[in-house]
């Protein structure tokens, strides 16, 4: 079991996803996941 707070796990998704988000980043994941249109 992790030892972490549900709002440092919110924290660490929130990261995440506006790091997907980043347009340079997304080019480079289109060859690698189908994202829908």
């Amino acid at each position: 079991q992790f030892q972490v707070t549900r709002e440092r796990i919110r924290q660490i998704e929130a990261k995440a996803l506006r790091k997907m988000r980043h347009p340079t980043r997304i080019r480079k994941l289109e060859g690698f996941i189908e994202l829908p249109m």
